[in-house]
């Protein structure tokens, strides 16, 4: 299993830079992972000083309020920033989890948290994600909100995001990292770091450890 442990803020460092302008056709972005040309064909990063959960009070898809902290405190929970306008990497990260998950036995399925956070809110409106959501996996928990609250959420995880913005071609595009930050239900602190690179099977072989709060 491809894995690799460093230091957390040599990968916050690296983690800042990446971002990735969906539906930009932008193909110069820099690699999640900037520490070795090694690291950077990881799927897994195991971190060795783990980031705390982000202080996140959004609206879910049912228009209710949803602490991220509170409701995924003890549960294995997995979190990543998008938007559902997004044609290439947020549809292709939500399906390559929700195809991984489905591998779970069902008790780990019911255990585990999988957070969509909206990195568009003016158009990611709760019933929006809902909508989007029921298309790859209704169990997904969609986030909307206050951007400088998301934006701030997603930095305390070095994942850099920026406010929604149109193209040359007049297309509105949303920049931002493309990181998929896993939490342990032990210790409830994101101690792996996925990339986009990450595959199915990536995520179909590490999940069953996750879910125990174990390394991949």
């Amino acid at each position: 299993m491809r894995k690799k442990t460093f230091a957390a803020a040599a990968l916050l460092a690296a983690a800042s830079l990446t971002l990735s302008a969906c539906g930009s056709g932008a193909d110069n972005d820099p690699p999640v992972t900037m520490v070795s040309e090694d690291t950077a064909r990881q799927a897994a990063t195991v971190l060795d000083k783990p980031f705390e959960k982000p202080d996140l009070v959004l609206t879910g898809t049912d228009g209710k309020q949803y602490d991220f902290r509170e409701q995924t405190a003890g549960k294995p929970t997995l979190i990543y920033f998008g938007y559902t306008h997004c044609p290439d990497v947020c549809p292709l990260t939500m399906n390559n989890l929700a195809v991984a998950k489905q591998q779970l036995s069902q008790a780990d399925q019911d255990a585990l948290r999988v957070v969509f956070v909206t990195t568009d809110p003016e158009r990611d409106t709760p019933e929006e994600l809902g909508k989007w959501l029921k298309g790859i996996d209704p169990t997904v928990v969609g986030l909307s909100g206050d951007f400088d609250t998301i934006q701030a959420g997603a930095r305390t995880l070095g994942i850099t995001i920026e406010p929604a913005t149109k193209d040359e071609d007049g297309e509105i595009v949303s920049s931002h990292g493309t990181q998929v930050v896993a939490f342990s239900p032990k210790t409830d602190a994101g101690y792996v770091l996925y990339g986009e690179d990450a595959t199915v099977d990536d995520y179909t072989k590490d999940l069953p450890r996750i879910v125990k709060g174990e390394n991949p």
